[in-house]
């Protein structure tokens, strides 16, 4: 942003200083349509709705550390979409929000956040460092909280409204072509996608159920209830003959054997979705489930056998690029790897692109809380010492951050060795397309 410019005393040039944010918020409008246009043009579309996706996860976890830092009366002076240059940005208050150039993140920048930081003395009463160490942890741990109520949320959609597979579930995926005519199935009203609830009464929970009843009332018919968008129908349908059928000029069934009946449908593994009320605790478990899948990932790579297993993926990259190996299973991805993963999950459908997302929330929520600086984690760490050394006394302790500047300078070291090793395989070594 730029300031007033005096043009002599007493008279200032207000239009430019109106002009030019209005016309950096343009131009910063027509990138990212050009943008938009780009990655459509080239057919691209389900990148970048990861892409936004993963930026809007990102701000969100800086608006848990945003929102908590301000409603603790912390002062709070940046809130940035990206790294690098300022492509527009405007001040609210004591508060400059904006974009920067490098769309690889996003910051909330708060105060006194170390005891080295120097701040004007006037702020001292409203820096990080000086709030109560309950506050602290709350801001501190902010970001990942947001991550788990994203993944919640994603979560209480799946189960509520894409529905998750169940093998129970059986469903109507397409139906067979039986020469010339309609199958009984069309003729009766069924639709590809039609869950089968039950026939003749029978509750239908595998296909072998189904193909049992249908079987032994060839020319005769069966009640079939479906759900349907929730809705139950119920057809009568009058399974044919096998023997009479014909797929590509020879019979279906032998006419030497017994009648069988055929629906003329193949089937599916169906899907199944519940209320909001059930679908709570449903949500809770998912998200459980994976958080503690992923904290024993994290466990594992690294302790001693998840970094040598680590280190043989480097050295023998082949071995993982099967997606259904266990080690590429247990291998971390970079963000090259995340994307093209996200990517392939939209082009999947909605029920892998949200499990996608679910697990990279879980997972960054989780590495955030490492304790250890920078990462959020380390903050909560030092907040909780500090409040141990306190303890009763009417003078507050405070660590000297530049002592653990050699372990996070180490720890920062390891982080980097994982990014480009991952990145390196992510690149030169991608992982199949797990869900073909």
């Amino acid at each position: 942003m730029s300031t007033l410019t005096p043009e002599a005393p007493g008279h200032e040039t207000l239009e430019p200083e109106r002009q030019e944010p209005r016309f950096a918020l343009l131009k910063l409008f027509v990138g990212l349509t050009a943008i938009v246009a780009l990655f459509l043009g080239f057919g691209a579309g389900p990148l970048l709705a990861v892409i936004v996706g993963l930026i809007v996860m990102i701000m969100l976890h800086e608006l848990g550390h945003f929102a908590t830092a301000k409603w603790s009366g912390m002062k709070v002076t940046e809130y940035f979409v990206g790294f690098g240059p300022r492509l527009w940005s405007v001040r609210k208050g004591e508060t400059e929000y904006g974009v920067k150039a490098i769309p690889a993140g996003g910051y909330v920048r708060i105060i006194g956040m170390s005891s080295v930081e120097e701040i004007d003395p006037d702020d001292e009463p409203r820096a990080y460092r000086n709030q109560a160490f309950g506050k602290r942890i709350l801001v501190a741990s902010a970001g990942s909280i947001m991550h788990v109520i994203i993944a919640f949320v994603l979560a209480l959609i799946v189960v509520c409204a894409i529905g998750r597979p169940n093998p129970s579930a059986v469903s109507v995926s397409k139906f067979l072509s039986f020469g010339s005519g309609e199958t009984p199935a069309q003729a009766a009203g069924l639709l590809p996608g039609d869950r089968i609830v039950s026939v003749n009464g029978h509750a239908v929970t595998s296909p072998d159920t189904l193909s049992a009843v249908v079987g032994s009332h060839a020319g005769r018919a069966v009640s079939v209830t479906v759900s349907r968008s929730g809705v139950e129908h119920t057809y009568r349908v009058v399974p044919v003959d096998g023997r009479r059928v014909r797929v590509d000029g020879s019979p279906l069934v032998s006419a030497s054997r017994p009648a069988r009946g055929y629906l003329g449908v193949s089937l599916s593994e169906g899907s199944m979705t519940t209320n909001v009320l059930a679908g709570i605790p449903a949500a809770g478990s998912i998200v459980w489930n994976v958080t503690t899948g992923s904290v024993a990932a994290i466990g594992h790579l690294f302790s001693p056998s998840g970094i040598s297993s680590y280190v043989h993926v480097i050295t023998h990259p082949g071995a993982t690029q099967n997606a259904t190996s266990t080690a590429a299973q247990n291998r971390p991805e970079s963000i090259v790897g995340a994307v093209r993963t996200a990517t392939q999950a939209a082009q999947a459908g909605w029920l892998p692109i949200f499990e996608v997302f679910i697990a990279l929330n879980i997972f960054i929520g989780v590495i955030n809380m490492l304790p250890m600086l920078p990462l959020d984690g380390g903050h909560v760490v030092i907040a909780l010492y500090e409040w141990i050394r306190t303890g009763r006394s009417k003078t507050r302790y405070r660590a000297d951050v530049s002592k653990l500047m050699p372990v996070v300078y180490a720890f920062v070291g390891v982080l980097l060795l994982l990014v480009i090793s991952s990145l390196y395989l992510d690149i030169a070594h991608p992982i199949s397309n797990p869900f073909k």
